[in-house]
């Protein structure tokens, strides 16, 4: 006998729209916005205080970029790799920084796929505030792990929960692997 589907939130201003429930974005999304670059100031904090850099969820820094976990994921293991430099300017980017972005978002997704056992992956940018960029100021790409039966954004929203993961345990655990790399 199939499972049956568990019971979806339905939009009360909307009938028969379905509503996808992330209770852990609420503090970004009532929050206050914070005038610094969080990605700028990960990339400041200093070598050697892994405390201040799980606070930051900040995984690896390079000369030319940082890898940082999404504090506010869709999915576990959502991560972001961005250049140092405060920079919306894809083009303007030195050829460094273009190799440690792409460098980076092949590691991320082995780090990726050893911790969260992803079964396929989305990388990405959202270049300016039409594309959807949450932080149009400074580019990052997005590498975000995928699973069977969730191939894309909508398919979650019309009908995959999502499992939360403490993202201090996924720091814990994919921290080692980008260190010394």
């Amino acid at each position: 006998m199939p499972a049956k589907k568990k019971p979806r939130m339905k939009d009360p201003k909307r009938p028969g729209r379905k509503v996808f429930i992330a209770p852990w974005r609420i503090s970004y999304i009532l929050g206050p916005k914070d005038k610094n670059c969080f990605m700028c100031e990960a990339g400041r904090l200093p070598d050697g205080d892994e405390a201040a850099w799980k606070r930051m969820l900040l995984l690896h820094r390079g000369e030319h970029g940082i890898v940082i976990m999404n504090r506010y994921p869709y999915t576990g293991g959502h991560l972001l790799i961005a250049p140092r430099r405060h920079t919306a300017d894809l083009p303007g980017l030195s050829a460094e920084e273009s190799r440690y972005l792409w460098e980076y978002s092949r590691r991320a997704v082995d780090v990726i796929a050893k911790v969260v056992n992803a079964q396929g992956f989305n990388l990405g940018m959202n270049l300016g505030k039409a594309a959807g960029a949450g932080v149009e100021e400074h580019l990052h790409m997005h590498a975000l792990p995928r699973w069977h039966g969730d191939t894309n954004f909508m398919h979650i929203v019309a009908d995959t929960a999502t499992v939360p993961v403490s993202l201090e345990n996924v720091w814990d655990q994919m921290r080692p692997l980008f260190k010394g790399k």
